[in-house]
């Protein structure tokens, strides 16, 4: 009995020194705050707490440039000069640490020219969990589309094809790098000042070896875009970004937000309204007016090419839809050729395509919302 009591003290104490400082419990070789840990974190920098606060002058709502499910987005300077934006996790999120950890282990991997670039963050001695990545300065997708930013005019046609496309690339190299980001959507897909796609935040991305079919676990993602069939069945795949990719075209086609409850009951989803007007051949209903399809034949026939890409991309059954090497040749196919496919091989594809289509109660249960504009999914 005296020892049970004594061991459950020993717990007892370990909890209450991992609450109060969750990161002292990775290994580390130096717990100098400045020092690269190539056992963890794959040679990342450290910064100290008390350099990220002075950057971000102690967190200034003012430099504040988002605020996401996991945590908020901080502008800040470096003593070098660099600008950087630093994410603060939040504190009372249970998942503050395995998102932390996703990020580092991820971001440290991967190298591509359309993924957001990691500086470095905290080390184990700072009792706040912070990020350090590149500074974007062209805010989000969803910023310029429907956002604090919308301009939808300045995004034109040449510019948001070639956002899907950047977009396509970086998911493409996820993918052949095992990884499923999970959370693709248009405020995670960042603008450089000359309009550079950078796709970000990869809290809850999973690594899904090439020889394993999907990985079973909760769904999680952003409200609009999680695919339908992973709800259902709790089973992630690459096909999963690509259901979110559908979305992403779809915003770029129409400037339409992925849920809005101001629209008729079957149609709050974006994925849903889309289904419904490709199905019925109403495309012209989905664009938006600025990228000047009326008076353009050459862009109306693009667009069109694209809506039928994300038609495909939104199949309930994930067997049904594209992988993500074949969504980018198709995009890349359609800025060479400069049009669609012939019209005989268009409209046989619809019809087989319809003939899969899942009805639009299924998909509507997915979209989530609050009056508060939340993004996270109900279901963890």
């Amino acid at each position: 009995m005296f020892m049970i009591l004594m061991l459950c003290l020993v717990i007892f104490i370990i909890w209450r020194r991992y609450k109060s400082n969750p990161l002292s419990y990775f290994p580390s070789k130096d717990k100098s705050p400045n020092v690269e840990d190539g056992s963890l974190f794959f040679g990342v920098s450290f910064f100290s707490y008390t350099e990220l606060e002075d950057a971000t002058r102690n967190f200034d709502p003012s430099q504040e440039l988002g605020n996401g499910g996991f945590g908020v987005v901080y502008f800040g300077k470096l003593q070098d000069g660099r600008e950087v934006a630093v994410k603060r996790l939040h504190e009372h999120n249970y998942k503050r640490v395995q998102h932390f950890m996703n990020e580092v282990q991820i971001l440290t991997r991967l190298h591509h020219p359309n993924l957001v670039v990691l500086y470095g963050c905290t080390s184990r001695q700072s009792n706040e969990l912070l990020l350090v990545y590149e500074y974007i300065s062209n805010g989000t997708v969803a910023d310029h589309l429907h956002g604090k930013s919308a301009n939808p005019g300045l995004l034109t046609w040449p510019l948001r094809l070639n956002i899907a496309i950047e977009t396509a690339r970086a998911l493409v190299y996820l993918h052949a790098s095992e990884i499923i980001h999970r959370d693709v959507n248009t405020s995670n897909i960042l603008l450089d000042q000359n309009f550079i796609a950078k796709v970000a935040d990869f809290g809850i991305s999973r690594l899904i070896p090439n020889d394993v079919t999907h990985v079973s676990t909760a769904p999680q993602g952003t409200p609009g875009y999680v695919d339908p069939q992973y709800h259902h069945r709790y089973q992630l795949t690459d096909k999963s970004d690509v259901y979110s990719f559908g979305v992403v075209l779809i915003e770029l086609i129409s400037s339409m937000r992925p849920v809005d409850l101001n629209r008729s009951e079957d149609e709050i989803c974006l994925a849903n309204l889309a289904l419904n007007r490709i199905q019925k051949g109403a495309v012209d209903q989905l664009i938006d007016p600025v990228l000047g399809s009326d008076s353009d034949a050459e862009i109306m026939r693009m667009v069109t090419s694209v809506a039928e890409l994300a038609f495909r991309c939104l199949q309930f059954y994930s067997e049904m839809r594209p992988t993500m090497n074949e969504v980018l040749e198709v995009l890349e196919d359609i800025v060479a050729d400069g049009r669609m496919p012939p019209p005989s091989e268009t409209s046989d594809k619809t019809i087989l395509l319809k003939e899969f289509l899942p009805s639009t109660v299924s998909i509507t249960g997915e979209c989530h919302s609050d009056s508060t504009g939340s993004t996270t999914l109900s279901v963890r």
